[in-house]
C-alpha cells in the first residue's frame, strides 16, 4: 500500500516525469508517471484527448512536469499541469536519441516496481540523463548506457569492474561474469565468462563513475562490446529484456558504420 495513503490530505503536488501514456475511454489518458517524492504513480488524466485540452499535450512521454494529483482508491487523478521542460520534443528529430530516451523511460519504470515508494535517486538520475540527450551532451547510446549502469546500481546492483566481484582481489581482471556481478579474477572465473577486451573494460568503468573525458574517445568497437555487456546484465536483474533496448541502432556507434 502507498505510504503516501496514510496522510490526511487526499491532493498533493509533485514534480515527475511521464514514463508512458494509454488511451482511456473516448477522451481520458491513463499516465504513468516517476514523481520525485512519492515514486511511481498511475493517474487518470480526464479529458485530455480532447482538442480543447489545455494539460494533454503536458502529459506526453518524456515530459517533465509540477503536477497535482487527488488519492483514489486504484488510480490517482490529474488535477492541475504546469509543463518544467518538455522534453520529448527535442528527441522525436534524432531516431537513435529518441529511441535511446524510450529505453530510459522503460527502465526506470522497470526498476521501481512498488507503486508509490519513493525513488529519489532514481528520479535525479532519469531527469539528469534525459536532459543529457536533449543538450546532445554526448553520443545518445553512450548517454544510455551510463544511465542503465547507474540506474543499476541505484538500485543495488553495481557492477564492479576492477577488483573481483567474487573474492575482492584487486584487479585489474579480464573476464566478466553476469551472474558474479561483474569482472571475476582467474580463481572466481566460472565457465561461459566473457572476455571483454582491457578497452571495454575501461570504458564500462567510466560510464559507470560518469568520467565522460575518457567514456568520449572510446573507439567504436569498445562501445559495441560493452552495450551487449550491459544489456545482458540488465536483463539478468530484470529477467527478461526491455521492449525498447532492440530499437536503439547500434550500427554506427561514434559515427563509423
Amino acid at each position: 500500500m502507498r505510504s503516501r495513503l496514510e496522510c490526511s490530505v487526499p491532493v498533493y503536488r509533485d514534480e515527475a516525469v511521464v514514463l508512458r501514456a494509454q488511451k482511456l475511454g473516448e477522451s481520458d489518458r491513463i499516465v504513468t508517471l516517476l514523481t520525485r517524492s512519492h515514486g511511481r504513480v498511475r493517474a487518470v488524466a480526464r479529458g485530455v484527448r480532447k482538442t480543447s485540452s489545455r494539460i494533454g499535450g503536458r502529459l506526453e512521454p518524456f515530459a517533465h512536469v509540477d503536477i497535482q494529483l487527488y488519492t483514489g482508491k486504484s488510480l490517482d487523478s490529474v488535477t492541475q499541469v504546469e509543463s518544467i521542460a518538455a522534453m520529448g520534443g527535442a528527441l522525436t528529430s534524432d531516431y537513435v536519441a529518441w529511441t535511446s530516451g524510450t529505453a530510459m523511460l522503460e527502465t526506470a519504470e522497470r526498476l521501481t516496481p512498488q507503486e508509490g515508494e519513493p525513488a529519489v535517486p532514481q528520479f535525479a538520475l532519469l531527469v539528469s540523463g534525459l536532459r543529457s540527450l536533449t543538450a546532445g551532451e554526448h553520443d545518445p547510446r553512450l548517454i544510455l548506457d551510463s544511465y542503465l549502469l547507474r540506474s543499476l546500481a541505484v538500485a543495488g546492483w553495481s557492477p564492479s569492474f576492477h577488483d573481483c566481484a567474487q573474492c575482492g582481489s584487486e584487479g585489474p581482471h579480464r573476464a566478466f561474469a553476469i551472474p558474479a556481478g561483474g569482472i571475476v579474477c582467474d580463481s572466481c572465473r566460472p565457465p561461459g565468462s566473457a572476455a571483454p577486451s582491457a578497452e571495454t573494460v575501461t570504458l564500462l568503468g567510466a560510464l559507470l563513475s560518469g568520467e565522460w573525458d575518457q567514456a568520449d574517445i572510446s573507439e567504436p568497437r569498445s562501445r559495441t562490446e560493452a552495450s551487449g555487456l550491459i544489456a545482458a546484465f540488465l536483463q539478468w536483474h530484470l529477467d527478461r529484456g526491455l521492449k525498447s533496448l532492440p530499437l536503439v541502432d547500434r550500427k554506427t556507434v561514434g559515427g563509423v558504420a
